[in-house]
């Protein structure tokens, strides 16, 4: 969201910011009504509060004995005011309780939404943002949105309520000393202009600052051993720090040009309040204004301009609450490259046919990575994806999981192209392994059974079973309800991959998609784990994306994509006995150019 540079502009961003929390006001309809019932209560009680001073005190300044003070009528006046005060107390507290609780449930609805469309952003967009920086703008930007508006903006509301009510009882006491006393607000709005637009542009750049040490810190620590195990902790260290002085040079610059702002507010009111006092005591004097009237001129005038000053003191943390405002929309504002099309239906249950016709993609113009890409897959064929190093075996996965959106083509499931269905149906019948296994915050039961919602725990101990996994997790302190650390660090790599295969098995889809499943695992784990996979791959359609050309010498059908599109594809035999690139890569790989029947096959499935 570009930086106004002229109100129209600002009004224009301050409505955009406004469409995305309003609507959350709607459900709070009851506590709207009754907090801005105690607000314009509490607004009228205090306009009434210096009454009963203005009382006795013109009838102690009134020297004819028209209006004598009696000890019953000093009683009924102090009586009032604190009546009065009681009154507006109790409105205050739940006007307070009730903006609080408006404030909470709104930022909680808004941060619920925001979560939910982070996660619901394609990967083209997680690609380029950084984790540390939606983090702040999930918790900071929202605590910080959620605290200005209970403890400032909602204040100031009420203060300003209290100014025209207050405006309005002083014009009918005397226009010309009200006329006086306004004279100082086109140059309180001068000041706010002059200093409001710099606050809030270094306002804007330390939230700025503040996400780049999240998103360094949040890097540093998700990558602790890598940073400890290549001595990066000063290269990182530079970093945060560079932001942490910035990030203290503008909440300094932040802080000064509010502190500039309130000190010309406190003149201006100052100014205002000793006009005011200069002319209505000549006025007094007089006649034409009774010291009782003066009185609430002068209550009124220090409470009338409480908003201004409070806007000064309050300005920091309203730029502050403005640019994190920017921040939030701007998020929100960001479309999800791949979503359900609006005429999307639930896929049916697939056999596990797949084609890719004609399909053109690329991660940017400037490098495509498929160039009208074709292939297609029978149901429970066993398929080795095949391929150098960027070529885009892992990409073929993602098209088919509609985690990117292709630029050309069609990706199909059982002869229909899958944007017809909804992304959830399309997925749920999909099952994946992946080289990174993420295990999630919880214990080894949750994490296996967020594969599939509703699961039994004898379908959980069978998926176990399966994937190899049974007899560590029973030797785990707790069995299945062992707590895993963050990401299952207390884990080996090889027990993580067959609990994530047991999480696949659970989910029990037609369709099985491995990434590199066996990167990076001793023989032991390796040999445990692909006899997992086997039994897993059993009568599912699976595609392996694997640089171990050893896995296809047992599939259905090897392809290997170069070039950006299918270059060959076949039987392990059949490209062997081609002598094209595939076969060069297998003898480069293994030596060899035949598998022999005595060595162990390395298929996954």
């Amino acid at each position: 969201m570009a930086r106004p540079k002229t109100f129209r502009d600002t009004w224009q961003r301050g409505r955009a910011i406004a469409g995305h929390f309003l609507p959350g006001l709607g459900r709070e309809k009851p506590l709207i009504v009754g907090s801005l019932v105690a607000l314009f209560a509490s607004v009228g009680l205090q306009l009434l509060e210096p009454w009963p001073l203005k009382f006795v005190i013109d009838a102690i300044a009134d020297d004819s004995g028209a209006r004598p003070l009696g000890d019953h009528t000093l009683a009924i006046a102090a009586a009032a005011l604190v009546a009065i005060v009681a009154l507006r107390a109790t409105t205050d507290y739940f006007r307070s309780v009730g903006f609080a609780l408006l404030g909470n449930r709104v930022t909680a609805r808004i941060r619920a939404r925001l979560y939910r469309h982070i996660q619901s952003l394609s990967l083209s967009f997680h690609d380029k943002a950084r984790s540390g920086d939606l983090l702040v703008r999930v918790i900071g930007d929202i605590r910080m949105l959620r605290d200005v508006a209970v403890t400032a903006l909602l204040p100031m509301l009420a203060s300003v309520l209290m100014l025209a009510g207050m405006v309005a009882v002083m014009a009918v006491l005397n226009w010309r000393l009200t006329l006086l006393a306004l004279g100082i607000v086109p140059l309180f709005g001068l000041s706010t202009v002059k200093f409001g637009r710099r606050i809030h542009a270094a306002a804007r750049k330390q939230r700025q600052r503040e996400s780049a040490m999240a998103a360094t810190a949040s890097e540093a620590i998700a990558s602790v051993k890598v940073v400890q195990a290549l001595s990066l902790e000063s290269h990182f260290d530079g970093h945060f720090n560079v932001q942490n002085r910035r990030s203290l040079s503008d909440g300094v610059k932040t802080r000064r040009l509010a502190a500039k702002l309130k000190r010309s507010a406190d003149v201006l009111v100052a100014v205002a309040t000793a006009a005011v006092m200069w002319y209505g005591a000549r006025l007094a004097m007089a006649g034409a204004l009774s010291p009782g009237d003066l009185i609430v001129f002068l209550t009124y005038l220090k409470r009338g301009f409480r908003p201004l000053q409070e806007f000064a003191k309050y300005a920091g943390r309203l730029a502050k609450a403005t640019a994190a405002g920017e921040r939030i929309a701007e998020l929100l504002e960001q479309t999800p490259e791949v979503q359900d099309a609006p005429d999307a239906v639930e896929a049916p249950c697939v056999t596990g046919a797949i084609e890719f016709a004609g399909v053109r993609f690329a991660y940017d113009a400037k490098h495509p990575v498929y160039d009208e890409l074709s292939l297609r897959i029978a149901p429970r064929q066993h398929v080795v994806i095949a391929g150098e190093s960027g070529a885009g075996k892992s990409t073929l996965l993602s098209l088919l999981l509609r985690l990117y959106q292709q630029q050309g083509g069609e990706v199909r499931v059982d002869g229909q192209d899958v944007r017809r269905w909804t992304l959830a149906s399309l997925r749920s019948q999909i099952s994946v392994v992946l080289q990174d296994t993420v295990l999630f915050a919880g214990n080894v039961y949750d994490n296996i059974a967020m594969g599939a919602p509703d699961v039994s725990a004898e379908a959980i101990e069978a998926a176990a079973r399966l994937a190899n996994a049974h007899e560590f997790i029973s030797s785990l302190p707790q069995g299945y309800e062992t707590a895993l650390g963050e990401r299952g660090v207390n884990l080996s790599k090889g027990q993580r991959q067959r609990i994530a295969i047991a999480r696949a098995a659970v989910r029990d889809a037609p369709i099985l998609l491995l990434d590199e499943p066996t990167v990076g695992l001793d023989e032991q784990n390796e040999q445990a784990v692909r006899a997992a996979l086997r039994r897993l791959a059993a009568g599912r359609t699976t595609l392996l994306v694997s640089h171990d050309l050893r896995t296809a010498e047992d599939a259905d059908l090897v392809v290997l994509i170069a070039g950006g599109r299918v270059d060959e594809q076949g039987s392990h035999a059949e490209l062997l006995a081609r002598g094209g690139r595939y076969a060069q890569l297998y003898r480069a790989q293994t030596g060899r150019l035949n598998h022999s029947p005595t060595e162990p096959s390395h298929v996954v499935a």
